[in-house]
């Protein structure tokens, strides 16, 4: 294996990349911003190398990253999630720098970073797609003309985006002209890309994924579905698998056609593709493909009993998985809560040095965190502390398990969204199983 590996990412996944890495011998370099100096990750790296500059942009600097891998002599990067995960230039810029990038290639992130494109491309392929426009759209009044093509309501959406972010509900084409600029600008921002797309909008629809590997020979296989519809302004705070929605024959078209939309783009590593599901019908849209490891990983990891980081790192150098990609079987029911420094009720995040920091443990327990007492939360990256994740024999217990896991879960300092996770489990259209993506806003009307 790779003798050597710099994480080009901070707090949780920068410490579930190297456990991974240290299980399989390789040493690890650990980057940091300054204000993340004391936080766990890097203490726990063979090695830490500070970056300088701003703290919310220091993660985002390319040469800086690149400077670090050399100075540290590593041989390959693993870029998590986030930051610079899906730059393709970045990618790039790491195999020219003669580094293993731990990750589909620069070509496979670039034709599914461009939402437009990739929409095209996996139509071509036969894979099912949501009604919309077949070109980005570069004005207010050209927004217009494809929303009322599509029909009313749509969704106006990033090209360059992704995860939820950049995009906003038009109900006519008044709303249309005031939600244009504000999701441009954010576009750009956010995304160096001011490009916008217009896509059918669906109130009560559900968000399940499909979890796909790239294999070094050339195969894609897909490792079940996670249900991603517990989301709060279209980014996700709680996931499970199997889905209550996905019965076995829709299971299997849904594979089948997230198998089809990776291989069109000769995708290799871990990625994930993401569907809209209409329970009532069983139809089923392609929304995005995530070329990298999700938040959510876990949850397919303790059902299927791999270690997808792992795999990944062996897929890179151009090995096997670590695991017959045949006969691997998932078993009962994971359920993962992503735990943020964030109020409750509203979701305003409050960050602020964390006092006391007591993990529940035990059978099917199993926290990702990023966080400990003594540690502070800035306000420069995203709010997420911790993933908690359970594993029981059945949904049913898997919910209880998560009940008495939260109550045991202690974050003081910091605001903290626990009390949110007690009462979506003991909400009944959560607990029933027949919720969709509206379920947090009529929680929090």
């Amino acid at each position: 294996m790779f003798e050597s590996l710099l994480i080009a990412n901070r707090g949780e996944i920068a410490r579930r990349v190297i456990r991974s890495a240290r299980a399989m011998g390789i040493r690890t370099v650990a980057v940091h911003s300054s204000v993340d100096a004391e936080l766990p990750f890097v203490a726990e790296a063979d090695e830490a190398v500070e970056l300088t500059g701003a703290p919310a942009q220091a993660y985002r600097d390319a040469d800086q990253l690149l400077d670090a891998a050399r100075r540290t002599r590593v041989v390959a990067v693993h870029p998590g999630y986030g930051f610079l995960s899906e730059d393709p230039g970045f990618a790039r810029a790491v195999s020219d720098a003669g580094l293993a990038w731990v990750g589909p290639s620069a070509e496979a992130i670039s034709a599914m970073g461009d939402k437009v494109a990739a929409r095209e491309t996996v139509a071509a392929a036969g894979v099912p797609v949501a009604p919309g426009s077949t070109h980005a759209v570069a004005t207010q009044d050209a927004a217009v003309v494809e929303a009322e093509k599509v029909g009313f309501p749509v969704m106006l959406k990033a090209a360059a985006g992704g995860g939820g972010m950049g995009m906003a509900v038009a109900t006519d084409a008044a709303t249309v002209h005031a939600e244009y600029a504000k999701v441009a600008a954010f576009a750009h921002r956010l995304f160096g890309d001011s490009r916008l797309f217009v896509e059918r909008y669906f109130p009560r629809v559900r968000h399940v994924e499909v979890q796909v590997l790239g294999l070094a020979d050339g195969r894609v296989v897909a490792l079940g579905e996670r249900e991603c519809s517990v989301q709060r302004r279209h980014q996700k705070v709680a996931e499970e698998s199997p889905s209550p929605a996905v019965e076995p024959d829709l299971r299997c078209r849904m594979e089948h056609a997230a198998v089809l939309a990776a291989a069109t783009v000769d995708y290799r590593n871990a990625g994930t593709v993401e569907f809209l599901l209409d329970q009532d019908t069983g139809e089923f849209f392609f929304l995005e493909m995530n070329t990298r490891l999700q938040v959510e990983h876990p949850v397919t990891e303790v059902r299927y009993g791999v270690d997808l980081v792992a795999a990944q790192l062996r897929i890179a150098e151009g090995a096997e998985p670590g695991f017959d990609v045949d006969a691997v079987t998932p078993i009962g029911h994971a359920v993962e809560l992503r735990v943020n420094a964030e109020d409750p009720k509203r979701f305003l995040p409050g960050p602020g040095p964390v006092t006391e920091w007591v993990e529940p443990s035990g059978k099917g327990v199993r926290v990702d965190s990023g966080y400990a007492a003594g540690t502070t939360v800035t306000p420069f990256y995203d709010s997420l502390l911790a993933k908690l994740v359970v594993h029981g024999p059945d949904r049913e217990q898997a919910l209880a398990q998560a009940r008495m896991a939260v109550a045991e879960f202690i974050v003081t300092g910091p605001k903290c969204n626990l009390p949110f996770h007690a009462e979506l489990l003991e909400n009944q259209e959560f607990v029933s199983g027949q919720y969709d993506t509206g379920l947090v806003s009529r929680m929090r009307p």
